[in-house]
Parts: C-alpha cells; sequence; structure tokens
C-alpha cells in the first residue's frame, strides 16, 4: 500500500453531518446556544469522525468540513477583498437551488493570517492519528463563480488571475506552516469546460472563455510553485453535487491535455461513477510516473452500495491508460458538498467507504 497521499482508498473530504451538529446549527441560528457551546459540540463530533475514519481503515481524515455551510463559499467569504452576499437566485442543480449566495470581488485579495480555517486544520492535525487532509476550492471556481469583479482593481482576466495567485500560495504556504503536508484544491471549473451547455451559459454572463483551460492551467502551476518539496496537493474535480443532484455532463477530454498533461498536481480525484462522466480516455495525457489518479468509482449519491467485482472490473478498463501504480480508489464525490449532505445515511456512506479501503486492499495489497 501506499504511504504517501493520495492513498489507495482515499475520500473527497466532505461527510454528512451528524445529528448533534444539525441540531446545534439550527439553536446556534435562533440564539439559543452561544459560540463557545457551539463549537464544543462541533469539536466533540468532528473527533468523534476522525476517530470512525481511522477505525474503518483510512489512512487520511479529514474534519468531514463540519465548521462549512459550503464547500467554497465558506472559504472565499473569509479572504480580504471578497464578500459573500445575498443574491436573486441560487446555483440551480437538477430541479434544485441552493441558497442564494455568491461571492463578489470587491477588494484588493489576501489570504489573512487569521483565517479560520487554518485553526480548523490545526484541530484536525492535533486529533488525528491518520494524515490530515485539508480541502479548500480551488482559485478558478472563484473566478468562475465570482457574481462581480472591482474591475478597477482587476480589469482584465490576466491582472485577477495573477492576483489569484498570489492568494493561493500565501494560503499554500500558511496551511503548510500550520502543519499540512496534504492539501487538496477542489474544483468545478474544469468541469463545466466539459460541458457546452455550461460553456455556453459562462459566455451568455460575461465569461471569457477563450484559452481558459490554458489559463487556468498557468494559473495553478504558479500557486503549486510555493508547494514545499514535502508537501502534496491534489485536486477534485467536481461535476455538481447538492442534495444527490448534479450540474455538468461531458468526459474530460477538451481539458484533459492540459489538466493532466500540463497542470502540475500530485494527484486527480476524478469522478467516474455514472455515464455523465464519459470513458478512461482522456487519462492518456497522464504522464507516466508519480501523478496518482484517483478513480471516484463510488457513488455519494445514492446509499446503493457497489460491488466490489465491479469496481475491480473499471479499475481495469482504467489500467488501459494509466499504470495500476498510479491509480487510487475513492468515492466519486463528498458526501455533503452543503451542510445539507446526499440522500443517503449515515450508515451507508461508512459502508461505502469501508468498502474502498476493502476493495483497495484487495486490488493493490
Amino acid at each position: 500500500m501506499r504511504t504517501s497521499p493520495p492513498f489507495r482508498a482515499d475520500h473527497v473530504g466532505s461527510l454528512l453531518r451528524s445529528a448533534p451538529i444539525k441540531e446545534a446549527r439550527l439553536k446556534r441560528e435562533k440564539g439559543e446556544i452561544g459560540a463557545a457551546e457551539f463549537k464544543e459540540i462541533e469539536d466533540r463530533e468532528i473527533e468523534n469522525i476522525i476517530r470512525r475514519q481511522k477505525s474503518i481503515g483510512l489512512q487520511v481524515a479529514t474534519d468531514g468540513e463540519f465548521r462549512r455551510a459550503w464547500w467554497h463559499f465558506d472559504f472565499y467569504g473569509l479572504l480580504d477583498g471578497v464578500e459573500l452576499r445575498d443574491v436573486d437566485s441560487g446555483i440551480q442543480f437538477q430541479g434544485v437551488q441552493t441558497k442564494a449566495q455568491a461571492p463578489h470581488i470587491v477588494g484588493p485579495l489576501r489570504f489573512p493570517s487569521t483565517h479560520p480555517m487554518l485553526e480548523h486544520f490545526r484541530f484536525l492535525n492535533a486529533h488525528s492519528q491518520a494524515t490530515p487532509k485539508m480541502t479548500i476550492p480551488s482559485p478558478n471556481v472563484l473566478h468562475f463563480r465570482a457574481a462581480s469583479v472591482n474591475a478597477k482593481l482587476y480589469p482584465d482576466r490576466e491582472a485577477l488571475f495573477a492576483s489569484l495567485a498570489d492568494v493561493y500560495s500565501q494560503a499554500v504556504r500558511a496551511f503548510y506552516e500550520a502543519g499540512c503536508r496534504y492539501l487538496q484544491f477542489d474544483d468545478t471549473a474544469w468541469a463545466y469546460l466539459c460541458s457546452k451547455d455550461e460553456v455556453q451559459k459562462a459566455k451568455q454572463r460575461g465569461t471569457e472563455v477563450e484559452n481558459l483551460p490554458e489559463a487556468y492551467g498557468r494559473m495553478i502551476n504558479r500557486v503549486l510553485e510555493a508547494k514545499p518539496d514535502d508537501m502534496v496537493i491534489t485536486t477534485h474535480i467536481c461535476r455538481g453535487n447538492f442534495r444527490s443532484t448534479w450540474i455538468t455532463s461531458g468526459g474530460y477530454e477538451p481539458v484533459a491535455e492540459v489538466l493532466f498533461g500540463a497542470c502540475n498536481y500530485d494527484g486527480y480525484f476524478l469522478e467516474y461513477d455514472s455515464d455523465r462522466a464519459g470513458g478512461f480516455e482522456p487519462l492518456r495525457f497522464v504522464p507516466k510516473g508519480k501523478k496518482q489518479i484517483v478513480l471516484g468509482l463510488i457513488t455519494t449519491k445514492t446509499g446503493t452500495l457497489e460491488k466490489k467485482d465491479d469496481i475491480k472490473r473499471r479499475i481495469g478498463e482504467a489500467e488501459k491508460y494509466v499504470a495500476l501504480d498510479q491509480l487510487c480508489l475513492s468515492p466519486q464525490c463528498g458526501f455533503a458538498s452543503t451542510e445539507e449532505g446526499n440522500i443517503l445515511a449515515e450508515d451507508e456512506q461508512w459502508m461505502k467507504l469501508r468498502l474502498a479501503v476493502e476493495t483497495a486492499n484487495e486490488v493493490w495489497g
């Protein structure tokens, strides 16, 4: 088995919020409990899931994103220069939409040394016997999802991307100094660029999409230059995940050459749980060597448990394009990209994570 991340059995990061967390959040919103009591409940529940991840054999531990409402907007809203505001409508999924909020870039961007998620990681690190992984949203998504940008500060895409690269370089160094050696950039923008419909919507919003994959790749590589040699940074490419629904369809082909061949990530968590993901052919752009492809062959959108033989067969199909020693296994996405969570039971979630561990042990030994 691999002793460094990403591991043969890994997971994207978010977990279904426990009942005590949900109850405490409601009480906090009503003013029935204070911030200190709420944090005590969060701490206790995060300690519980850290132990649970260890008990089923995972070599990685996350805090389940229990302190967040969103996988991305909480992080962005706490950056200097970004405001998270209420907007007219939420993000549209299949028949449902999220809360109506969006980030606005209003001032000079900076990663503050007091960003709360640094302390979130420190807590995870202090209570985990496994390798702690921190998940944060990619800079690409802030560009793609920003409802407005201060044009005086950032008159064009290159100016904004240069600033985002600096901000994320600051973040990488700050998390490293906090003890983080396994960091993940969650990213929906690449998946949107694989969908003709989403590209068209982006154009209608005024997003400049020409040569955007190449521009994203350059920005990511500038950020990764800040990564020390003993730090691993991976990315998760997501097609949308809210209440077991999704946004985009389309294989990785439109971005594969840049994403796999030109970006300097150490690993890629890829969604391969449905036909919407296309085939494994785009993996031919993965260079031979150390890069790891984490196959998301176990869905987080339903509680139905996959069969080991089916998972092993699909790993074999991926081997036609990537050597087995460059492959890993995980669920395809998080179980709760927002606090609402997907439509499955907590026991089903843990069964799926255990399935990933057991299957990986049988495939890689």
